[in-house]
Parts: C-alpha cells; sequence; structure tokens
C-alpha cells in the first residue's frame, strides 16, 4: 500500500522544487508532476508532489492523518 500525505505549499524555488508544509514538519519536495502555486495543497508521495488538493480536502485530510496518528499513540 502506498501513502501519500497532504501539504500546503510555501515557496517554489528553480528547479521545480517546492518547500512544503505537513503541519509539523517542512520539507522540500519535487514538482514536476503538478502544476501548483504557493498556498495550494498537494499530495506528496515519496518526495514528489503528485497531484494538486482544495484547500478544504488538503485541510481535511491532514485533520484525518492527526486523529489517527493520536489514536496509534494511545
Amino acid at each position: 500500500m502506498c501513502v501519500a500525505v497532504p501539504a500546503e505549499v510555501l515557496e517554489i524555488k528553480d528547479g521545480n522544487v517546492g518547500v512544503v508544509d505537513y503541519g509539523d514538519l517542512k520539507q522540500e519536495v519535487r514538482l514536476d508532476l503538478v502544476d501548483v502555486k504557493v498556498g495550494e495543497f498537494v499530495l506528496v508521495h515519496v518526495g514528489f508532489a503528485i497531484q494538486r488538493l482544495s484547500r478544504e480536502d488538503g485541510l481535511e485530510t491532514r485533520e484525518i492523518f492527526k486523529q489517527v496518528y493520536a489514536a496509534l499513540e494511545e
């Protein structure tokens, strides 16, 4: 099974590299597969943004991930 995680694009650098925010972590990812702007959400899989998401879907999915992780820690 593969998992893609929602992240907000904070910055776009030269060479199609973006800085994204997962909520608690910022990371550089490749943007070669999507046409995206700063402030938009993407799904990230193994360091590549693979799909653009609406802001609503990105925030909702991020919240679901937080709930799952919290449940696993109990």
